[in-house]
């Protein structure tokens, strides 16, 4: 190979129908071989390159100016760059490299956010390939609701992982964004089961706390509740003490509370959205059954393990039946779905917010902390905290124009 055998095209321009088919129909009539292309158009700004090698008996002139010729009827740039045999060789050879998807989640993508989350990139030594826009075209006069993701492809070994995981999480708590860090396997866009918390993930209350407010203990329930969700008291002995104080609470309380629970922001479209593509959904869940039940009914949820609340005479005892769904539990259940599902552990992502999800989040190959307490973050592979639980989407690569199909 010589060392003008190989050349860049870079052609830019505005963005209209035919200027790739025009191109390559030159190229084609020379028997070009394209060795790498790439597209992308901002604003109906198109950028295309394509790295490509000329046959030993084709004069590269005759290519050339039959190229410029073509891109001046287009109204578009072209430009060429010959190609050593060194750096093509040492560009095959880079493609052994560990790639990574770096997803930012926000409300709106500032500039700022972009400038933080690339320097810590590049202080890995690492190298951006694609930086891709998940979201739609987001309006100026946009509301509280809207959510932008932009997803950067990048490539190389990080001089240490641990230390870039922490500077991640460290700015997403400074720049309003959240910031995920995922190698970029064969799992990352086939997971196939999803597990969920109930309380404060997927509805926006703590059940036992709304039905001690109506049984007059409320006060006293929700401090027991958020000693348990900090860590600071043990689930099994909190969940007695809690339950102990809704003895006499009447049926009828919980069905009309179960009829109004408060959905999570995105809650739905997710669940929809993993239902329409064939995804396995699971609640495990601390709380009670009886809204377990009603949210497994209404999304089509595949499995749901939650705690059974004694009743007798149209009223709760204040005892349980059965075995306590703890933290423990949850993570023992998660691997006996998938185990079940014939799902490998890395093709399942579990989404909590208590100390007690902390186990299932650890157990799944995508454990994200959804807007949790600090210590859970802390310890969780993954935060959620800026948008809603639809957000998961496009840490799977989802694109709204997919969603809106």
């Amino acid at each position: 190979m010589n060392n003008h055998d190989v050349l860049l095209l870079k052609i830019t321009g505005e963005d209209k129908p035919g200027v790739t088919s025009r191109i390559t129909q030159i190229l084609s009539q020379h028997h070009v071989t394209i060795l790498d292309i790439g597209q992308a158009v901002i604003h109906n700004d198109l950028s295309l390159g394509m790295l490509i090698t000329l046959p030993s008996d084709t004069e590269s002139s005759s290519l050339l100016k039959e190229l410029l010729l073509k891109a001046y009827e287009l109204g578009i740039e072209i430009r060429f760059e010959p190609i050593t045999a060194k750096e093509y060789s040492q560009w095959v050879n880079a493609q052994g490299k560990e790639r990574f998807i770096i997803s930012l989640l926000a409300r709106k993508i500032t500039a700022e956010q972009i400038s933080c989350v690339t320097d810590i990139i590049y202080d890995q030594g690492l190298n951006i390939d694609i930086i891709n826009r998940l979201t739609g075209r987001i309006p100026l006069t946009g509301n509280k609701s809207t959510v932008a993701c932009v997803e950067l492809s990048v490539r190389g070994t990080p001089r240490d992982i641990n230390t870039m995981k922490s500077a991640f999480y460290n700015l997403s708590r400074t720049i309003e964004a959240d910031i995920s860090f995922q190698k970029d396997d064969i799992y990352r866009r086939n997971r196939r089961l999803v597990c969920f918390d109930m309380d404060s993930t997927l509805i926006q209350t703590e059940v036992i706390v709304e039905l001690a407010k109506v049984h007059g203990v409320g006060d006293e329930v929700h401090r027991i509740t958020e000693a348990a969700m900090q860590g600071e008291l043990d689930f099994e002995e909190s969940f007695k003490k809690r339950i102990a104080l809704l003895k006499g609470l009447d049926v009828s309380v919980m069905e009309k509370i179960a009829a109004n629970l408060p959905l999570t922001e995105g809650a739905e479209r997710l669940l929809n959205t993993l239902n329409r593509c064939g995804y396995k959904t699971a609640i495990l869940s601390g709380g009670f059954t009886f809204f377990g039940e009603y949210l497994q009914k209404k999304f089509n949820i595949d499995y749901m393990f939650a705690n059974e609340l004694e009743i007798h005479d149209g009223k709760l005892t204040g005892r349980h039946i059965g075995d306590i769904i703890n933290g423990t539990r949850k993570a023992e259940l998660l691997k006996l779905i998938a185990q079940m599902e014939g799902i490998h552990r890395e093709q399942v992502i579990a989404v909590g917010d208590g100390a007690n999800d902390l186990p299932m989040i650890n157990a799944a190959g995508l454990g994200i902390a959804f807007h949790a307490k600090s210590k859970v973050r802390e310890n969780a592979g993954y935060a959620i905290s800026t948008v809603g639980l639809d957000g998961i989407l496009y840490l799977l690569g989802f694109r709204d124009r997919m969603l809106a199909e």
